[in-house]
């Protein structure tokens, strides 16, 4: 069925307040899954609403927690989720370092005790329209093993940077550590469907096409089966920024984002904000930038990252979006 955006929002964010989320809670939370699922990300959009409305209503997402904040130094701030949803957080630490940074000249911001990220991307797009520079990263449950090993223990945990440009919309760069986002493997086992072979590997380590194996199994790493070192040293690296140095539990600590049952996720998000006016490239930096992109877009085939999700964005903001008829049923069900 085809629904405007607006529509859509507010019926999620009813679904929300009817599973013990708190209203202000419900509306930003709503808006970031239909904002995925505006720019054709699926795997992180409307799909969500049905695991995340489960969890808040058992407790394992704390539907009504207030998110903390501290600055124990002027280029560190610090944003406790206190178990809630991340999307709250996340607000509150953008707003704040982006107000430092442009105090300070970069500033990290750290989320501890948190829930699922969302689109890395749109973070880093919201520090980008501030005229920032971004980089952000995530850790999430467990489901990629390290480089040799069959155990999962680092998350497909996504790496996110934002350029910011004058007169157009900031370049976006999103990608996992794992070959693709585990929440696409996800909707294949929910819908039947087959996964290409260098997606995932079952539990014995062998590659698969069966979503329900893979779910079973192991992500493999950026880089694909046989050539992913590269892939699980970063997420490797994600684990120990987003875990250790927030006080959040790494991957295999972490629960899962879809079962309703558990102790909560408690994974960590950082994320690196630079204002361009610092820096000794301050006077041309966006000069510079444009130069690069008229340089790659000057090749046939070449295209800027993030150039599908805009022309997407623009069509559902006209259009509205197609959501699944038995989940667009799901979630009139939560909201009645």
């Amino acid at each position: 069925m085809q629904i405007s955006l607006d529509a859509l929002q507010t019926l999620i964010a009813t679904a929300f307040e009817n599973s013990k989320v708190a209203p202000d809670t419900a509306q930003i939370v709503a808006k970031a899954l239909v904002r995925a699922e505006a720019d054709g990300i699926s795997s992180h959009g409307v799909a969500r609403v049905p695991p995340y409305a489960e969890q808040a209503k058992c407790g394992k997402a704390d539907g009504f927690a207030k998110p903390s904040v501290s600055r124990p130094r002027p280029s560190v701030i610090n944003v406790d989720s206190n178990i809630g949803f991340a999307f709250p957080a996340i607000e509150l630490g953008l707003k704040q370092g982006i107000a430092a940074a442009k105090e300070t000249g970069m500033v990290a911001v750290g989320f501890a005790h948190s829930h699922h990220f969302g689109v890395a991307g749109h973070h880093v797009e919201d520090a980008a329209d501030a005229g920032l520079v971004a980089l952000a990263f995530s850790n999430t449950p467990a489901a990629i093993a390290p480089w040799g090993g069959k155990r999962a223990l680092y998350g497909t945990n996504p790496i996110a940077f934002a350029w910011p440009r004058s007169d157009k919309a900031p370049m976006v760069i999103d990608l996992s550590v794992s070959t693709v986002a585990r929440g696409k493997v996800t909707l294949a086992a929910k819908t039947g469907q087959t996964i290409p072979e260098d997606w995932a590997l079952d539990a014995d380590g062998n590659p698969t096409t069966d979503a329900q194996a893979a779910l079973s199994g192991t992500m493999t790493p950026l880089g694909g089966v046989g050539a992913g070192a590269k892939g699980a040293a970063l997420g490797l690296m994600v684990e120990l920024l987003c875990g250790a140095l927030t006080g959040s539990n790494f991957g295999y600590q972490g629960t899962s984002f879809f079962e309703p049952t558990g102790a909560p996720p408690s994974i960590g998000h950082m994320m690196l904000l630079f204002d361009p006016a610092a820096f000794g490239g301050a006077d041309s930096f966006g000069s510079r930038a444009e130069e690069l992109f008229g340089e790659i877009l000057a090749q046939d085939g070449a295209r800027l990252p993030g150039d599908r999700r805009l022309k997407l964005r623009e069509a559902a903001a006209r259009d509205g979006v197609n959501i699944p008829d038995a989940l667009l049923d799901d979630i009139k069900s939560r909201a009645s």
